[in-house]
C-alpha cells in the first residue's frame, strides 16, 4: 500500500484535507490578490479609516475564497483589474485627459466601458436566445463570452469610476455605489456572475436566454438615466451617505436582489417548460427548480446581512436601529417573502409551479421595495429618486 495515501476511514483534521486539496494555482492566485491589496494599502491608505482598511483586508480574503470556490474568477479578477489599471494609468492625475485620450474617451473611462457593457449583455441577450431557438452551442457559446466580456467591463468600470472621482477632488470621491445609476451597473455585474456559476455548474447554457432578459432590463435602465438624467456624472455624497456602512452594505443587498430577480426569470421559465413551451430546449423542469432555489437561498442568505448591516448604519447615523421608514417596511416584507418561499420548500416539501408563480411575483415585490418606494413613498432612504 502506497504509505502517502490518506486512510479516509480515520478523522482526519478538516485543515490538513483542506490545505492538501490546494494546487499551485491556489497559492499564486492567494499572493497575488495579497500583493494587489498591499499595494492599494500602500497608495491609498490615506483616504481610509480604519473600518475601510478592515473591509479591504475583508475583501481580499473573499476574493481568495471565491477564486479557490469557482476557478473562472481567478482569470476574471487579474483581467478586470488589469483593464482598470490600465485606464487609472492614462488618466494619471488629469480628468480632462478622459475626453482628449483616444483610448480612455472609446474604451476605458468608466463611461465608455459602462456603453461596451450594455452593448455587450444585450448582443449576449440575443445570441442566447438564438442558440435556445436553433439549439445552436456555438451560439450559446459566443453569448458566454459575451456575458464574461460584460462583466469584466463592469468590474473594469467600478475601479476607473472609483479612480474618477478622487481626481475631481479628495472630498467627492467614493466608492461607486451611492446612487440608481451605479447601483444599477452593480445590479448587472452581480447578476451575470451568479448567472456565469450557475451556468458552468450545471452545465448548460439554455438559462441565459431568460436571465439575461432582466439584466437587458436593467441596461435600458441605464441608457435611459443616462441620456435623460445625465446621471453617468459624478456627483458629491449626501451626509447620509458620507459613511463606510455604505461600502458593505450596497454590495450585500445586491446580491440579494440579483439573486432574487435570477432566480424569477427561471421561475418564468419553468412556468413555460410546464406548459411545454420550448420543454425540449430548455434544461429539465426539476434543474430549474433547483437552480431557483439554490438562487433564492443565496440571495437571503445576503439580503438578511445586509438588512442587518442596513439596521446597524441607521443605529450609527439616525440613533435608532429601526424607524419602520418605508424602505426599511418594504426590505422586511420582502425578507418575510423570501422566508417564507424558503420554509414551505424546505420543511412543507413544497415543489413545481407555485413556487416557480411566488419566484415571479416576489421579482415585483422586491422591484416596488428597490424602485416603487423611492419613486411613490417618502422617508429617510428618499435620496435615492429618480
Amino acid at each position: 500500500m502506497n504509505t502517502t495515501t490518506l486512510d479516509v476511514t480515520k478523522p482526519q483534521p478538516a485543515n490538513l484535507l483542506f490545505w492538501q486539496g490546494l494546487k499551485w494555482g491556489d497559492h499564486l492566485f492567494a499572493a497575488l490578490v495579497f500583493a494587489t491589496a498591499a499595494v492599494a494599502f500602500g497608495r491609498y491608505r490615506t483616504f481610509m479609516d480604519g473600518y475601510e482598511q478592515a473591509i479591504l483586508v475583508g475583501m481580499a480574503f473573499g476574493a481568495i475564497a471565491l477564486g479557490w470556490f469557482w476557478k473562472p474568477v481567478r482569470v476574471f479578477l487579474p483581467a478586470s483589474g488589469a483593464l482598470a489599471l490600465i485606464g487609472i494609468g492614462l488618466y494619471g492625475d488629469d480628468l480632462a485627459r478622459g475626453q482628449t485620450a483616444f483610448w480612455l474617451k472609446y474604451l476605458l473611462a468608466s463611461q465608455s466601458l459602462v456603453m461596451w457593457m450594455c452593448v455587450l449583455f444585450v448582443l449576449a441577450t440575443g445570441l442566447y436566445w438564438l442558440g435556445l431557438a436553433r439549439r445552436s452551442d456555438t451560439a450559446e457559446s459566443i453569448a458566454s463570452g459575451l456575458t464574461w466580456a460584460a462583466a469584466g467591463a463592469a468590474m473594469s468600470w467600478f475601479f476607473v469610476r472609483w479612480y474618477e472621482s478622487y481626481l475631481i477632488g479628495p472630498d467627492i470621491g467614493h466608492v461607486p455605489v451611492s446612487n440608481l445609476y451605479e447601483v444599477f451597473v452593480l445590479f448587472c455585474l452581480i447578476t451575470s456572475l451568479m448567472y456565469l456559476y450557475y451556468e458552468q455548474r450545471f452545465a448548460t447554457r439554455r438559462m441565459g436566454g431568460f436571465v439575461l432578459l432582466v439584466i437587458s432590463a436593467a441596461v435600458g435602465f441605464i441608457l435611459w438615466y443616462s441620456i435623460d438624467r445625465q446621471a453617468h456624472e459624478i456627483q458629491p455624497l449626501i451626509p447620509a451617505l458620507q459613511s463606510w456602512w455604505m461600502k458593505i452594505h450596497v454590495p450585500a443587498n445586491f446580491v440579494g436582489y440579483g439573486s432574487f430577480a435570477l432566480a424569477s426569470m427561471l421561475g418564468i421559465a419553468q412556468l413555460l417548460a410546464s406548459k411545454g413551451v420550448l420543454a425540449s430546449r430548455l434544461p429539465s423542469y426539476d434543474t430549474l427548480g433547483e437552480v431557483m432555489y439554490k438562487a433564492i437561498a443565496v440571495g437571503f442568505l445576503f439580503f438578511t446581512i445586509a438588512t442587518i448591516l442596513g439596521a446597524m448604519w441607521a443605529a450609527d447615523a439616525w440613533g435608532g436601529y429601526w424607524s419602520w421608514d418605508p424602505k426599511e417596511t418594504w426590505a422586511l416584507i420582502v425578507w418575510l417573502n423570501y422566508a417564507a418561499w424558503l420554509h414551505v420548500r424546505l420543511v412543507k416539501g413544497w415543489r413545481g409551479n407555485v413556487l416557480a408563480w411566488w419566484a415571479v411575483i416576489g421579482l415585483f415585490v422586491t422591484t416596488f421595495a428597490f424602485l416603487g418606494v423611492n419613486m411613490f413613498l417618502s422617508g429617510l432612504h428618499s435620496y435615492g429618486t429618480l
